[in-house]
Order: structure tokens, then sequence, then C-alpha cells
């Protein structure tokens, strides 16, 4: 991680984000997010929410997965199984908004979807409201906008965020945006 904070560090970027499958797996995070912070970086750092480490950030996003993001039970038994056992843990999401700034993003890809982050809101109501956001889901322009249209409306009647993929609209989904 020395070599990467390195090169972040080269590059005088301001912000900062680690992201990419899940940085709480790896105790390398402590010392990388707390050498970025004492160079004056704004540090966010993208979870789930289902792993603790005490990390120096500015903001945690928090993206809990639903039960729609599992694998399928027929291909991948072993992992939809993980997956599901794993996937809320309610007791660390309660532990981060605690001791950090923080957001809620809930990746959405049909109303079911709006309706199981509800149900999550429901069971922690210490989330404030105003921080979570909805974002669609989805690796192209045309179907980000098809979902759009109906989750932007949605999100105004909730009292939710809606949450663009701006970089997926700038420039296509690809590494490094």
């Amino acid at each position: 991680m020395g070599e990467l904070a390195d090169q972040v560090l080269a590059n005088e970027l301001e912000h900062v984000v680690i992201t990419g499958g899940e940085p709480m797996l790896m105790a390398e995070l402590i010392p990388l997010s707390a050498r970025l912070k004492k160079a004056g970086r704004h540090v966010t750092i993208e979870t789930a929410g289902t792993l603790y480490l005490p990390v120096e950030c500015d903001l945690i996003s928090i993206s809990p997965k639903f039960d729609s993001s599992a694998p399928s039970r027929q291909e991948h038994a072993k992992w939809h199984e993980r997956h599901q056992r794993t996937r809320d843990a309610l007791q660390v999401v309660q532990r981060l908004i605690r001791e950090y700034p923080y957001q809620i993003k809930f990746v959405i890809d049909s109303t079911a979807d709006c309706e199981e982050a509800e149900r999550y809101l429901d069971r922690m109501p210490e989330i404030d409201r105003d921080r979570a956001m909805l974002m669609p889901q989805g690796v192209c322009v045309e179907r980000l906008e098809e979902t759009a249209r109906w989750l932007k409306p949605y999100c105004d009647r909730s009292g939710l965020r809606y949450c663009p993929r701006w970089q997926i609209e700038w420039f296509g989904l690809q590494r490094g945006t």
C-alpha cells in the first residue's frame, strides 16, 4: 500500500476515494488512509458496511447490499449463501455512522430495491435520511437514463436523494474514473 500512497500523492489529487471490492477487508487500509490524511487529502472510503476498521477519513460512503445483489443460488450456491449471511451487519453500520461523517448509498435496479432501501432505513432510524441516496444500477448511459426516469420522481416523493452515476455518463465504464 505504500507504493499506492506514493502514486496518489505524486498526482497531487485533493480528493481520494478508496473503493473497489471491499477496502475494509485489508488491514493495510489503516496506514494508507492515515498517510493520505496526513498529506492533506480529503479521503472517502466506500464500503458495504459489513466490516469495521479504525481508518482515518473525511467520509464513509456505506452501500449496503440487497438480496437482489446476491449471486445466483443455482449457479453459485456457496457464494449466494455467504452473501446472504454476511450482507446485513447493522451493528457495523451503526458504529460507522457514530464515528464518521457518512452517507448511505443504495444501488437501485427495481422498485423492489426501493422498498428494500425503505425497510433498511426503517430498521435504522439513527440514519439521517438527508444522507441517504438512491443510485441507479447500470453500466451504460441508456440503462441509467431508463432507471432515472422513474427513480428521480421516487426520490422526490420519498425524501431521499438521487445520486447520478456521472462517471459512467461522462467516461463510460472504465477504470480510473
